[in-house]
């Protein structure tokens, strides 16, 4: 199974050590206008793969891409620091889309896009339009790493294993997100009917703080570290998983809206079941009418931002 990486700065090259390190593909190939580092990264991954299962990773370019499965696009301007939002990027990075998506679907017309870029949303339903790809493949990692953090942020509020922890965040990859309470759960048990038998006695105000939180947690991150990449690169890592292992996994990733709770012509984040076809059946889940209301402010914000730019 190969997959390509376009794009191999702080984001592209954790997503391809994660992808060895769980032995999930069989052929990785790297891609990027950087072609000293690219090598560095495929040296220094090829030196670890003595310790893992036999797999074949190079540097390439995008002809190289031919016959991949999944192609991610990690390429562009990384969000900069305090100040600098998501959508913000779009400038800086449409072009660049422009640039290599037609050579990317010229080398691998079968292969899923897999967009990781951001504003990811935006940068998701250009791919769709200068690719002409179907839409079921053209994916954006989307809020795919905010319900992780959701889940995240809940288990350590409540001292619950995280893995008993489930919830989503919907809408734009940023700060227009929706968390979709009602569906959020603790071991089966619906969050409502969970506070109020849980022995910490929270009040209502501390969902919106949690929720803060999970919009903030990028901006935190990038004002320590400089970059956000391992959550990411283990996200999109799970997502790859699903589709080249066919497990049709619910994931919130970001596609195409086809009249999703009257939402048409744009890209955002519902729960969808992903597999080898890339987007097999987007969701529509009983959401509370604020949820929906939320759902829909954050597509015309992420239209308007369309429109803004001409895309």
């Amino acid at each position: 199974m190969k997959v390509s990486i376009v794009g191999t700065g702080y984001v592209g090259s954790t997503i391809a050590y994660g992808l060895a390190i769980a032995s999930t593909v069989s052929e990785l190939v790297l891609v990027d206008v950087n072609k000293t580092r690219v090598e560095g990264e495929v040296f220094d991954i090829n030196h670890g793969i003595p310790f893992l299962r036999p797999m074949d990773v190079r540097v390439g370019d995008f002809a190289d891409c031919a016959d991949s499965k999944v192609v991610v696009v990690a390429a562009g301007a990384a969000q900069r620091g305090e100040g600098e939002t998501r959508l913000d990027l779009i400038g800086r990075n449409a072009q660049i889309f422009k640039d290599i998506i037609p050579k990317i679907t010229a080398a691998a017309p079968e292969a899923i896009l897999l967009i990781v870029s951001n504003p990811v949303d935006i940068l998701t339903y250009l791919s769709f339009k200068i690719s002409g790809l179907p839409a079921n493949r053209v994916m954006g990692s989307g809020t795919t790493l905010d319900s992780a953090r959701f889940r995240s942020i809940l288990s350590q509020h409540c001292k619950v294993d995280v893995r008993n922890v489930h919830g989503y965040i919907i809408g734009e990859h940023g700060d227009s997100s929706v968390a979709a309470w009602s569906l959020t759960n603790i071991a089966g048990v619906r969050i409502d009917e969970y506070c109020p038998i849980c022995e910490k006695g929270c009040k209502g105000v501390e969902r919106e703080e949690l929720f803060v939180q999970v919009k903030e947690a990028a901006y935190e991150i990038i004002k320590r570290k400089g970059a956000t990449n391992f959550a990411i690169a283990m996200g999109v890592r799970r997502i790859i998983e699903s589709i080249v292992r066919d497990e049709k996994s619910v994931l919130t990733v970001s596609s195409l809206m086809e009249g999703y709770y009257g939402i048409t012509d744009i890209a955002l984040s519902l729960p969808s079941i992903v597999g080898k076809q890339g987007i097999e059946r987007v969701l529509e889940l009983p959401l509370r009418d604020e949820e929906v209301e939320g759902l829909r402010k954050s597509g015309e914000i992420l239209k308007e931002t369309c429109r803004n730019a001409s895309i």
